[in-house]
């Protein structure tokens, strides 16, 4: 076994390579500022979250890495020394389905760090009109659970919206009973959002099945509700136990443990091409026997793998419908150009939504 003095060798080496580390991300920062300097000359955008740049980056020290240090922590790290770079030349500007804490909020950390500045508004609709008016550079939006299925108001708000998607976040969903109080037996009411409760009907039906249940805008609203009544419980996200002060009194209640929720990242700017791109399109068919199949023929007979396909009512004309799909490869790819120029002599109408980096 080491001994005392060993092992305050041991920590006075990891505090002269913690300084060298800050020295370097001094460094680092020095010459991030002298680029930004450079994208201003060029009327380049300075500010602009770059996915190309940063998997190059992330990549890169993923060959290199020899340990011990883990690869899963290589991202993570690197996600907040990006985003603290990008902070230097200027605010990065995030509008969000808020309010704070809930899964949405998670997810814009997850894609753009805690150097940036989010901006919770209160509706999706709100977050299209935050980035189409610049007033954001990005955007965040649900767009479907593996659970609840698709967010309609999402695909809805594509319709007459001239926004490109820039990226996807696959974000996690893992509901937490949070409250002031010190044992789950002093819990006398709960608070979560429709969504959160019927995810945990299980857990709530075999642990508290005498404790009334109280439906809320949403988890991060019913975690301010408990901030100050130690009676009260909510399901919500760890980020909530933090932002409101509230105790983990059981972790993960969900009843699916598999529950992930994918989000879009909205932009007035095209994202560039990484080699793992996904396009999205939105299109309208003739009505006709067989204008679906011979409509999403052209990506067959070209390799193209579709990802998904939903359905939704114009809103322009009784029984039209339009279709929103998910392809696999990038539109500037030639196999992909050359099947959307069939589509789209096969339809009545297309719009590409964007292609965007694929989550992972």
């Amino acid at each position: 076994m080491a001994s005392h003095k060993d092992i305050a060798q041991y920590r006075k080496e990891i505090d002269r390579i913690d300084d060298e580390i800050l020295r370097l991300l001094n460094e680092r920062s020095k010459n991030v500022i002298e680029i930004g300097k450079l994208k201003k000359q060029s009327d380049a955008e300075a500010n602009l979250h770059t996915p190309v740049r940063e998997a190059e980056i992330v990549d890169r020290l993923l060959r290199q890495n020899k340990g011990p240090f883990p690869n899963d922590a290589i991202r993570p790290v690197y996600r907040e020394i990006m985003s603290a770079s990008l902070s230097l030349e200027g605010p990065q500007l995030v509008a969000y389905l808020g309010p704070r804490a809930t899964f949405t909020h998670l997810a814009c950390i997850q894609q753009f760090g805690a150097s940036a500045r989010y901006v919770p508004v209160n509706s999706i609709a709100e977050v299209f009109h935050e980035v189409e008016r610049g007033r954001a550079n990005f955007g965040v939006v649900p767009i479907e659970n593996s659970t609840e299925g698709v967010v309609n108001h999402t695909l809805d708000m594509f319709i007459d919206s001239n926004l490109l998607i820039y990226g996807e976040v696959l974000q996690e969903v893992s509901h937490h009973l949070l409250s002031k109080a010190d044992r789950i037996e002093d819990i006398k009411k709960l608070y979560s959002h429709p969504h959160a409760i019927a995810q945990c009907r299980t857990w709530l039906e075999k642990n508290l099945p005498h404790v009334p249940v109280s439906e809320v805008p949403s988890t991060a609203r019913a975690a301010e509700l408990c901030a100050d009544d130690p009676s009260a419980a909510a399901i919500a996200s760890e980020l909530a136990s933090q932002l409101y002060g509230l105790k983990i009194l059981r972790s993960r209640i969900e009843d699916n443990i598999n529950n992930f929720t994918r989000f879009l990242v909205l932009s007035q700017k095209p994202a560039e091409r990484t080699g793992k791109d996904k396009t999205s399109i939105m299109l309208s068919v003739k009505d006709k026997v067989g204008a679906l199949y011979e409509l999403l023929r052209p990506f067959a007979s070209h390799g193209i793998n579709m990802t998904k396909i939903e359905s939704r009512p114009s809103r322009r004309k009784a029984w039209e419908y339009l279709f929103f799909v998910d392809i696999e490869g990038h539109v500037e790819e030639d196999r992909v150009k050359k099947a959307l120029e069939e589509v789209k002599g096969r339809c009545l109408f297309m719009k590409i939504l964007g292609s965007y980096p694929a989550h992972g």
